[in-house]
C-alpha cells in the first residue's frame, strides 16, 4: 500500500488519473492535456502509476495506451474500511453502554462543560 500512497502523494499523478478516469488516453494525449509538463515528465508519472496498479497500459502500434484501474484503490479502500469499522464498533460500544446505564438509572457524568455557566469574556458579569 506504500507504493499506492507514493502515487497518489503527488498532485501531478493526480491530475493524470483525472485524465485517464474516463477514457483510455496515449501517452501524448495525456501529455497534450497537461500541457506544462515534459513527455519525460509524464512518462515517469505514468510508470509510477502503473507500479501501483492504478493504471493500465497496453500498445496500439507504436502508441502506449493508458487506462485507469479502479481496482488499484481496493488495497486503500480495504484500509480506510477497517478503520472506519473500528471507529463505528467504538460508536456502538458507546451507545451500549448508555443504553446500559439509562436502564439502570444511573446519572450520566457531567462534563465540566456543562457543569459551570459560560461567560461571555469581555468583561461582563451576570
Amino acid at each position: 500500500m506504500d507504493q499506492l500512497l507514493h502515487a497518489l502523494a503527488a498532485p501531478r499523478r493526480r491530475e493524470i488519473l483525472k485524465v485517464v478516469r474516463r477514457k483510455e488516453r496515449s501517452a501524448g494525449e495525456i501529455h497534450e492535456a497537461l500541457g506544462d509538463l515534459t513527455f519525460g515528465a509524464v512518462s515517469q508519472h505514468l510508470g509510477v502509476l502503473e507500479g501501483a496498479g492504478l493504471v493500465s497500459v497496453r500498445k496500439d502500434g507504436r502508441s502506449r495506451i493508458y487506462a485507469f484501474r479502479i481496482e488499484g484503490l481496493r488495497p486503500l479502500r480495504d484500509w480506510v474500511d477497517t478503520m472506519w469499522d473500528d471507529a463505528l464498533a467504538r460508536l456502538a460500544r458507546l451507545a451500549q453502554s448508555e443504553e446500559r446505564r439509562e436502564a439502570s438509572g444511573e446519572r450520566r457524568p457531567r462534563r465540566a462543560a456543562e457543569r459551570a455557566p459560560r461567560r461571555s469574556g469581555r468583561g461582563s458579569r451576570r
